[in-house]
């Protein structure tokens, strides 16, 4: 038995950027599956469904990899890409406005008949499936992180900086929407001590 693959650690780069400065990323194109949704994540009804989907998806293709390739690993993290039709919304925390793309990192090794089946085997628990759940490769290219500690609604003081003073001093554009990277899990962590990767890809 081959041992456990763990994303955080072979990639990371992606998963582990300081917390005290945004650094410079080149994020190489990456497979996810994903599901699309919009409302306020704490009180719209797709958004819990969008992650049973993708966890139950997730898992069924880990286990179909260690027992059909002998490769296993940890599912990555929950991943979130943010945005509104009006910007101002978005900075503002309006989150009814929010739209969303929730995804899980997908390994190249994990191929499109191990996600059909898995998909089937989440159809099977949990009915139909929502109407965007895919499997999709996505690059962002060069991008600005770094790692905020704390509850997601005091994240404001750090995006904005970002927006404000770091992109306009190196006359950075925005070249894609908000993303997160979930590290700690708000079910089992204190708010304050949640670890989440914000990044910005930038032209």
């Amino acid at each position: 038995m081959s041992a456990k693959l763990d994303f955080k650690k072979e990639l990371k780069q992606l998963y582990q950027p300081p917390s005290t400065k945004f650094v410079d990323i080149e994020v190489p194109e990456l497979t996810f599956v994903m599901v699309d949704g919009e409302g306020d994540p704490n009180t719209a009804d797709a958004y819990p469904k969008a992650l049973e989907w993708l966890y139950s998806t997730s898992y069924a293709m880990k286990f179909s990899s260690k027992n059909s390739l002998d490769l296993d690993y940890v599912v990555p993290p929950l991943e979130g890409l943010w945005w509104a039709d009006n910007p101002a919304d978005f900075v503002a925390r309006n989150k009814a406005a929010w739209k969303w793309t929730m995804m899980i990192m997908v390994p190249e090794f994990v191929t499109d008949d191990m996600y059909a089946t898995a998909t089937e085997k989440a159809m099977a628990k949990l009915g139909t499936p929502p109407s965007t759940l895919r499997l999709e490769s996505f690059c962002e290219g060069l991008c600005l992180q770094t790692m905020h500690i704390g509850s997601y609604d005091d994240e404001g003081p750090t995006l904005a900086k970002l927006h404000d003073q770091i992109m306009p001093k190196r006359r950075l554009a925005f070249n894609g929407p908000h993303h997160e990277i979930y590290i700690g899990d708000p079910r089992r962590v204190q708010p304050d001590r949640l670890k989440t990767v914000l990044r910005q890809p930038v032209t």
